[in-house]
Formats: structure tokens, sequence, C-alpha cells
């Protein structure tokens, strides 16, 4: 069955992944969910991810991250913008996530970037979601 919000399924699997302490969960692939994941790792919140080929559109591999102890680098990931409410921000007006301890993920002309690294090549765009 096709999802109306591939981006919105990536994040709910690896919400429930974390929660359930898997080590890995895969997710269907396109080039925002990809964007996204590479953005995960660049910060720290994954330990990596792969492209898997099928027949069909293929999957991402992604291997979730924990503390030496089991404990979860990943707090919580919500989503920002919907299909049914797009939400754009400018460079100034991009969320800061708990004050900077989490990162906002926008999509940009650039391509998927942090809220970090949007500030840095001073763009904006469209705020995907939100992660701490």
């Amino acid at each position: 069955m096709a999802t109306s919000d591939p981006i919105a399924d990536m994040l709910t699997r690896i919400r429930n992944g974390n929660r359930a302490g898997m080590k890995k969960v895969n997710v269907k692939r396109s080039k925002v969910c990809l964007g996204i994941a590479r953005v995960l790792r660049e910060e720290g919140y994954i330990i990596d991810f792969a492209e898997i080929d099928d027949a069909n559109q293929g999957e991402i591999r992604i291997e979730l991250k924990y503390g030496p102890r089991g404990e979860k680098v990943l707090g919580d990931v919500q989503r920002f913008s919907r299909p049914g409410r797009r939400v754009y921000k400018g460079v100034g007006e991009l969320p800061r996530v708990l004050d900077g301890l989490g990162i906002s993920i926008v999509s940009t002309s650039q391509g998927v970037l942090s809220d970090r690294q949007c500030r840095t090549q001073k763009v904006g765009g469209e705020v995907l979601c939100t992660v701490w």
C-alpha cells in the first residue's frame, strides 16, 4: 500500500524502532528520506544507513544509535511540516530545538540540511521535522 506521507512514515518507523530498542529499521527509499538519513548521520543521531535495492522502490536500512549503557541517543522525532500544512521559514525564523540541543531538518534549494547548516549557508526552506 502506498503511503501518502513517506517522511512521516520514516520518522514513525525510526521512533518506534528506537523505543523498542531495535538495532536496525527499514524505511522506503526516496530522495528526501535519503537526505534526512544523511543529516541524522552527520549530526550523530544514527550510526549509519545503507540503500537496499529490490524490485520496487528500494529501502533504506537505518542503524540506530545507543549510548554505552543502552541509553537512547535519539530522544524524539516530530514531524513539523505536513502535506496538508506546509511550513516554510526563512533563515532567521528557523526554530531552535531545545535551545540548540536538538536540530531541525529543512528541505532547501541546496538539498536537505540541518538548521545549523542552513544558518551557515544562509538559506531557508520547508521545515520537515525536529529531532532531539
